[in-house]
């Protein structure tokens, strides 16, 4: 008889008591880092190419202006015409005063004094309709503007 004993290796069941735990952090972490669109956008753009471009540092103090043809699905009236959409609703030059007074209104004092107003516009619109919406900016006291653009594709046509 040998002194040793062969002895049966078994392996243990898995310990899934920790697993909700680890399921609830993680559920947390993407609420936590993923941002929901505000803002239905009724406007088609497409915007222009540029070279020196920089990303907005601080979107909380960002206010967004769009400028584009209306979509399709808002009626005879207004589609295929040049639109300014200031947050869900349709508006004129007039109205980007009041739109950006209720938006500055709206801000944390510190971002009160970041706020950038961001123009997202067709590259076929109008400069006539850029002019006016700058205009309405001034007046409101919103100096601070931003064109946004995507960057020049290698090897695109320049129009």
């Amino acid at each position: 008889m040998s002194m040793f004993r062969r002895r049966e290796h078994t392996v243990p069941g898995l310990n899934t008591a920790s697993l909700p735990d680890l399921i609830f952090s993680v559920l947390f972490f993407f609420m936590i880092v993923t941002h929901m669109q505000k803002v239905a956008v009724k406007v088609q753009y497409r915007t222009p190419q540029g070279t020196e471009l920089t990303r907005l540092t601080k979107k909380t103090a960002v206010t967004y202006i769009y400028i584009g043809k209306a979509a399709g699905t808002m009626g005879q009236a207004t589609h295929g015409r040049t639109m300014i959409q200031l947050n869900d609703k349709f508006g004129s030059p007039a109205d980007v005063t009041d739109y950006v007074s209720q938006e500055k209104d709206r801000m944390s004092p510190e971002d009160q004094q970041q706020m950038t107003v961001s123009i997202k516009a067709d590259r076929h619109t109008p400069m006539g309709i850029i002019t006016d919406v700058k205009q309405a900016l001034r007046q409101a006291k919103a100096l601070k503007i931003s064109y946004s653009a995507t960057p020049v594709e290698k090897g695109a046509s320049k129009h």
